[in-house]
């Protein structure tokens, strides 16, 4: 990922149409809170960081308020010293990210809260690329849930992904039809997984990591 000063990001955003997904990974401390993210969003509104104000709908998704509601759509996680944050125009995105790592209870979570089909093609795997599998389908449901103004009390069984090594791809989704929806995972580093998922048309996604103002 190609790494832009703060300064350049107005150029980069003033691109944003509604052919494309723009995706940023920032460096964050929980103690900032929601800041990065309104620095973000303000370079892209040509606003005052301070004049950007989230609203929350009822399962908690922040969207912008007036006088900025409806002029972007975002969605952000964060995990560690890592965030990303996902911009579009006239969809609702949903991003996840997750800090790679041992998770040797993956196949009890997959068992007890996953669809049964993916609990199958984890336990398909050789145990050496379960791990890698598994935090792939836990970020690609996170964003799918997410871009639907849900979360995981949604129910992580009223979904049904491919799982890896197949292509990202929603195969089923309780009330909805999953052709519709669009997967992608991201290539981030050794370090970390991530997943960005919108329900709409294919669409260019373009990436790029913010230089630390710090």
């Amino acid at each position: 990922m190609q790494t832009i000063e703060c300064q350049d990001v107005a150029g980069i955003a003033a691109g944003l149409s509604e052919a494309t997904i723009h995706v940023w990974r920032l460096r964050y401390e929980r103690v900032q809170r929601r800041g990065p993210l309104r620095a973000l969003l303000a370079l892209y509104l040509g606003a005052p960081a301070e004049s950007i104000i989230f609203v929350e709908n009822e399962h908690g998704r922040p969207e912008l308020a007036t006088p900025w509601r409806g002029q972007l759509q975002f969605n952000w996680s964060h995990s560690g010293d890592a965030a990303l944050v996902t911009i579009a125009r006239r969809l609702a995105p949903g991003v996840d990210i997750e800090r790679v790592r041992a998770r040797p209870r993956a196949m009890h979570v997959a068992e007890r809260f996953f669809h049964s089909h993916e609990t199958a093609a984890l336990a398909a795997l050789e145990p050496s690329r379960r791990d890698q599998a598994f935090l792939q389908l836990w970020t690609g449901k996170e964003a799918v849930l997410k871009a639907m103004g849900r979360g995981i009390a949604f129910g992580l069984d009223r979904l049904c992904l491919a799982v890896a090594p197949a292509a990202p791809r929603v195969l089923w989704l309780d009330g909805d039809d999953a052709t519709q929806w669009q997967l992608h995972a991201l290539s981030l580093d050794a370090d970390h997984l991530a997943s960005v998922a919108w329900r709409g048309p294919a669409l260019s996604v373009a990436a790029w990591t913010l230089a630390d103002s710090t």
